[in-house]
């Protein structure tokens, strides 16, 4: 078979070799594609036999972006079985056939329907085959072939990363790169020239060139400044078929800023300037302001100011405002026109940021003269001392004098100062104060104890003022501006920044006003068993005045009582005193409180002395003093026994009450009531336990009283429980004991006793041994009270409600038979 392929740059034949080899009679005519073949006979050697193929080819080109109106011819497929009578029949497949390329089947001839485009796909691989058009067999083996798509110079260059913004430094050497560019060409850069790209440079001549092959811009002027020209924009061409006519170009713009050096010393606008300054600055406070200009930016610009000389570098301090690059002068000790009118100061700015290969176009620094003048302004009072203590006794009497401030003008017309108290606080209104003098004086009595301390604020104005202070120089240093004041008569609050102020401290100094007392209340007890000399307690004093005045006191027993027989004082002279007992034994049945006045004097001047009484318990005591009782109740601690125990026996009393009342609440719950129901009327006998004691129970009361009436002499009280309260006392009869009749007396008794608050509201069973006379009543029982004739009227029993209902009637019901 035989392959033709034409085309308009470069015709190719290809032949297809067909080779041909006959295996017998049976094999004769046909055509074969071999392939290797091993061959294994006994005895022989292996061959190996070299493969042939029916036909061979090389590639085939089709020209890209094809625009005519036919298809492209592309190659003609030829097998050497093709006779010209039809029966061969030729079949395209692979990438492309039937839709991009197709095959007279008849032919052989290959056609491109479509237009290519190689930047997109640069080859098709294709198949082709020769069949018998009758039997559909293979007349040859399929075989593989390549359509590549024949390039054209279609696309320009192209710069993907611009426009490109590059800085590069002021003052760069010429040469200096600047940045790279690189353009890009789609076309196929191993045919012809279509992608070869050359650089050129379209404006920014003739600061700055470009390689025509790299690609790489470069700076073309020496030192270019960038405080002459900034900004440069640069524009590049890319252009292909190494730039010859009839290429196609691209461009792009490349933006160089030039970045700053310091190449530019500071520079002061002037060699002097002066500043206007009043003497009311305050101390700390900016004054003013000075600049140096440099043309860099940036931290090559950065400037620092200093004083380097001058009278007033001691008096003014200069610092560097790092935002605005400015000398911030400020006033580091007072101003005085009165002691010296002007300064003068030599100010240096220098560049903090030095750059070496500059130093020739230096000295990076420079220095001005600045001349101060200071300004004369009306000033307030100036007080003698920077605050004042004063002191006043207390009790003194209004209008008394404290102290005296003094305030002077320190202007040179020494105008006259008026003084005043600013009322602030309540304690101003205490204190006046004589407006020309400046002497202060009590307004109130004061008592050092309610108050010991008063903070008052004295102020100072001139009387009178007139001066003039000139206007400030316009200049290019900013300075404080003033004008021309002048007033008749400044009183307080008319100009308030004409008003000095001066603390001044009263201490209310301390006299003998408050008599010693007592350091506390004492509870003062003393054992029965106590002895003679012995100290029971110690007592201090203490005094409102302050220790000059009460430092010492004195302690005495009250000399205008009598001796007391009971009990001593004795002065330790330490401001302390020890109470003593004069006698041996101390009884509490015959008196449990006792009273001892003692008198304590100060040593102040004049010395003040109070009278405080001692109460002083009588108590029982264990032998090593602890007390156990001092009432008729002991206190539980002085038994010795400790807190488990109280609680112990806490808890069984606690136990022992439930049990009772346990026992009580089901006693009661079983009992039955005495009426049943409204139909059972019978009697109920009620059995009652409870039983006198006898003569045997002598414990409820004393019946000594009751066999011997004469021995009732004095009170006797009751022992089942003691009285909380007193009983008054009880007037007897003055009649002889000898001759009171024992019922007498006992009626006596139970009427004390119904009237007596002290004891319980309860009735007590008592047995007496005297048993009286007969009783006229006869028997109380009512056991015969239904067989007896009585003259009861039961009627008043239905006034008593519902309850007695029942009662009624059964009285009712006896009452009527009886009268039938």
């Amino acid at each position: 078979m035989r392959i033709t392929s034409t085309s308009c740059i470069c015709p190719v034949l290809v032949c297809l070799c067909f080779v041909q080899r006959c295996y017998g009679a049976a094999h004769h005519g046909s055509i074969k594609v071999t392939r290797n073949q091993t061959k294994h006979i006994e005895g022989e050697t292996e061959v190996h036999h070299r493969p042939k193929r029916g036909w061979v080819w090389n590639q085939f080109f089709v020209l890209e972006e094809h625009m005519g109106p036919d298809p492209q011819y592309v190659g003609k497929l030829h097998s050497n079985s093709d006779k010209g009578d039809g029966s061969v029949k030729y079949i395209l497949t692979g990438e492309g056939a039937g839709t991009i390329f197709i095959i007279d089947d008849t032919t052989g001839d290959i056609h491109s329907t479509k237009s290519l485009d190689r930047e997109q796909k640069t080859h098709y691989v294709l198949h082709a085959q020769a069949i018998d058009r009758r039997t559909n067999k293979p007349l040859e083996p399929e075989s593989e072939f390549i359509i590549k798509v024949q390039d054209i110079n279609d696309n320009a260059p192209k710069f993907t990363d611009g426009p490109y913004i590059v800085t590069v430094p002021e003052m760069s050497e010429m040469g200096t790169s600047v940045l790279q560019v690189t353009a890009t060409d789609a076309d196929d850069p191993t045919y012809g020239n279509s992608a070869r790209v050359v650089y050129s440079i379209l404006q920014g001549q003739p600061y700055f060139s470009v390689d025509p092959k790299t690609g790489v811009i470069r700076t073309a002027l020496h030192n270019m400044d960038r405080e002459a020209r900034e900004h440069y924009s640069v524009v590049i061409q890319a252009k292909d078929m190494a730039g010859q006519v009839g290429g196609l170009s691209g461009s792009t713009t490349v933006n160089i800023t030039l970045t700053d050096v310091n190449d530019n010393p500071p520079r002061f606008p002037q060699k002097h300037y002066q500043l206007y300054v009043p003497e009311s600055a305050q101390v700390g406070s900016a004054v003013g302001k000075i600049k140096a200009n440099d043309a860099d930016t940036g931290s090559n610009a950065d400037m620092k100011y200093t004083i380097i000389n001058g009278d007033g570098a001691g008096v003014f301090s200069i610092s560097t405002d790092k935002e605005t690059r400015e000398g911030i002068l400020s006033l580091k000790k007072p101003l005085n026109y009165e002691k010296k009118k002007s300064y003068t100061l030599n100010i240096e700015g220098a560049n903090t940021h030095l750059d070496f290969r500059f130093s020739h176009l230096g000295p990076f620094k420079d220095v001005t003269m600045l001349k101060i003048i200071v300004g004369d302004v009306d000033e307030p009072p100036l007080f003698t001392m920077p605050s004042y203590v004063m002191e006043v006794y207390e009790n003194a009497k209004i209008g008394t004098a404290v102290g005296t401030v003094t305030a002077q003008d320190p202007d040179t017309a020494s105008s006259l100062v008026r003084y005043f108290i600013d009322h602030n606080t309540e304690e101003d209104r205490y204190f006046t104060i004589d407006a020309n003098t400046g002497t202060i004086k009590t307004a109130k009595i004061f008592d050092r104890e309610e108050t010991p301390w008063y903070n008052i604020t004295v102020a100072a104005s001139e009387i009178g003022l007139c001066k003039a202070v000139p206007e400030s120089r316009n200049g290019p240093i900013t300075g404080h501006r003033s004008s021309a004041v002048c007033g008749a008569l400044l009183y307080s609050g008319d100009n308030p920044g004409l008003v000095s102020h001066v603390p001044v401290g009263i201490r209310i100094l301390d006299v003998n006003d408050n008599p010693p007392e007592l350091a506390r209340e004492y509870d003062v007890v003393v054992c029965e068993n106590a002895k003679p000399g012995q100290v029971i307690q110690t007592i201090t004093a203490t005094d409102k005045d302050n220790s000059a005045n009460g430092a010492r006191f004195h302690f005495a027993l009250d000399e205008g009582l009598s001796l007391n027989p009971n009990f001593t004082l004795r002065d330790n002279e330490d401001n302390t005193a020890s109470i003593l007992t004069r006698r041996r034994r101390y009884s509490r049945t015959t008196q449990d409180l006792y009273y001892i006045p003692i008198l304590i004097s100060d040593g102040g001047v004049p010395p003040l002395s109070s009278s405080s009484t001692l109460t002083v318990r009588v108590c029982a005591c264990e032998r090593d003093g602890r007390v156990r009782t001092c009432h008729a109740e002991a206190f539980l601690s002085s038994a010795g026994l400790s807190t488990g125990a109280l609680i112990a026996i806490l808890l069984c009393v606690v136990i022992l009450l439930a049990i009772v009342v346990l026992f009580i609440t089901l006693r009661r719950s079983k009992k039955e009531p005495l009426i049943i129901s409204e139909e059972d009327v019978r009697e109920n006998v009620v059995t009652y336990d409870d039983e006198g004691g006898g003569e045997e129970d002598t414990e409820a009361f004393d019946i000594t009283a009751l066999r011997n009436p004469s021995a009732a002499e004095e009170l006797k009280y009751r022992r089942d429980i003691r009285p909380e309260v007193k009983p008054a006392p009880r007037h007897h009869p003055s009649s002889s004991l000898d001759s009171i009749n024992v019922q007498e007396f006992i009626k006596q008794r139970l009427a004390e006793a119904d009237l007596d608050p002290s004891v319980p509201p309860y009735d007590s069973l008592q047995t007496y041994a005297y048993e009286g006379h007969r009783s006229e009543a006869g028997s109380i029982s009512s056991l015969d009270s239904v067989t007896t004739q009585s003259d009861q009227d039961y009627n008043y029993l239905g006034d008593w409600g519902p309850e007695f209902k029942k009662l009624a009637e059964l009285y009712g019901e006896i009452e009527s038979e009886r009268t039938t």
